[in-house]
């Protein structure tokens, strides 16, 4: 049988540790100088490399060389979560004054000690008062906030930092060099963002992927870890910012068929949004957005995340207008072509997903009473009712249409104008710029050249969208399902 590879690769000395310098060095310096405290306290994240310093420690001040497969009788490891009850904690202390068989002192390494009861630490207090000279305390926790002051003032404590995403990537990259695993770049900082600062979780991550075909590629990696692709959580950001509560929600559903969880997609959304602030290319309004942001962070934590994510983009929609009967009508005709069956063959492509390529003569009944009645000259109005058509059959492709600046000052000519160059390459993509067209020759009968542009002067020209008044009947029915209404 194999050996993982966080084994495998866990360091073996002080020097090797990456990432904790500032602990590493301060600790290295107290060894040669023969300064060891009597306890220590190790706080931080998970996979950080507490538990994997307390035993480098251990056999440093003991002067013994560390193989992560030996064992020493005088290094005890004890995890607190399986002895955390007061007479566990008493045979402990018998044990401490018993003097060490051949190393110079007695460590015991106690590991998540938070979930010791409340009757063992004030056991263990006394203890950590007046120790016996021949035994050193190594405390690790994930929780330093859940133990008692009288405890943590009796130790030196050491503050364990999440590892940069960059020294992770580079250490991935090391070992799978040294593993002959073929992975492009991107899939490692995929994988060391996702173990979120954990050394044990990135490299376990590698571990799993090294099974794929190689070489191995981000988009395999998403894969693995169910991370959407960014086009993805960008259409979804465009329905909160110009769909219904119905389209959120069946864009939503659309992605967790897919396999993707909520709370990653929550992560990802949060991501995003993070992102588009920070560079000033937000699509929600200011207030509307960072109220998601606040909202994201609970998902992971909530008993149902799939309901609570759904609540919370509900909760951030930013458009909502009824529409007149006749659309309705029509939609009702076009439903049974344009279904959800639409949008879930779009996202089985690759990482762009973008609606197919139908003509508009197929997705679009003709009225059924007359024609559009046309303007003589191509004009806003006539620009309205094409995106009107849009909005029917291609709704995510409409909210991108939309905050287009349109100019059509020359002959069969129309200039679309974006703020941001994400709107621009959506609509240039081919498939798009067909259904436009296909639409603008429903609506006037001519053919349309059609060309785009990012113009940054419209940042500051970008109107306020109107706060949603969506119906609060129709929206619990979008989360839960129809329910028949009972009468008094």
């Amino acid at each position: 049988m194999g050996q993982a590879l966080y084994r495998k690769y866990r360091s073996k000395s002080l020097a090797e540790i990456v990432g904790q310098e500032h602990i590493t060095e301060t600790l290295d310096r107290a060894v040669k100088s023969g300064r060891i405290a009597h306890a220590y306290l190790f706080t931080g994240p998970k996979g950080v490399g507490k538990t994997s310093i307390a035993r480098i420690l251990a056999h440093a001040i003991n002067d013994i060389k560390y193989d992560d497969d030996s064992a020493d009788i005088d290094i005890i490891e004890i995890d607190a979560a399986s002895n955390r009850k007061l007479e566990e904690t008493k045979a402990l202390i018998e044990k401490v004054y018993v003097a060490p068989v051949s190393a110079k002192y007695k460590v015991y390494i106690i590991d998540e000690v938070h979930m010791l009861t409340t009757d063992s630490f004030n056991a263990l207090l006394k203890t950590l008062e007046e120790p016996p000279a021949h035994v050193v305390f190594i405390l690790a926790t994930t929780e330093a906030h859940k133990l008692p002051e009288t405890v943590i003032s009796r130790t030196q404590r050491y503050a364990f930092r999440p590892i940069p995403k960059e020294k992770v990537a580079q250490h991935l990259s090391s070992i799978a060099r040294s593993e002959k695993i073929a992975i492009e770049p991107e899939a490692l900082d995929i994988i060391a963002e996702h173990g979120q600062g954990s050394f044990r979780d990135s490299i376990s991550l590698l571990d799993q992927a090294a099974n794929y075909p190689q070489p191995i590629k981000a988009s395999d990696i998403a894969q693995l870890i169910g991370v959407p692709p960014t086009q993805l959580i960008h259409d979804l950001i465009l329905n909160i910012s110009n769909g219904t509560a119905k389209d959120v929600v069946t864009f939503l559903h659309q992605l967790l068929d897919q396999g993707y969880p909520p709370t990653i997609i929550a992560t990802q959304l949060a991501k995003v949004l993070r992102a588009d602030l920070i560079n000033g290319s937000q699509i929600l309004e200011s207030e509307s957005e960072l109220s998601l942001l606040a909202n994201l962070l609970d998902v992971s934590a909530a008993s149902s995340p799939e309901i609570y994510l759904e609540i919370c983009l509900l909760k951030s929609l930013t458009n909502y207008e009824p529409k007149p009967a006749s659309v309705i009508e029509e939609q009702s005709v076009t439903k049974k072509v344009t279904s959800s069956k639409k949008l879930a063959e779009s996202l089985d492509q690759s990482n762009t997903p973008i609606e197919t390529t139908q003509s508009m003569e197929t997705l679009e009944p003709e009225p059924k009473e007359k024609e559009i009645k046309l303007s003589e000259n191509f004009n806003q109005s006539s620009w309205d009712e094409v995106l009107t058509l849009l909005r029917t059959s291609y709704n995510t492709l409409y909210g991108v249409v939309r905050m287009a600046s349109v100019e059509f000052n020359e002959p069969n000519q129309i200039l679309l104008k974006f703020a941001f160059p994400f709107h621009q390459k959506r609509v240039n993509d081919p498939k798009n710029k067909t259904i436009i067209m296909a639409a603008l020759k429903k609506v006037t009968k001519q053919e349309f050249a059609l060309s785009c542009i990012v113009d940054t002067d419209l940042l500051n020209k970008t109107p306020s969208k109107a706060k949603p008044e969506i119906d609060k009947l129709d929206t619990i029915s979008n989360i839960f399902g129809g329910a028949e209404l009972l009468s008094p």
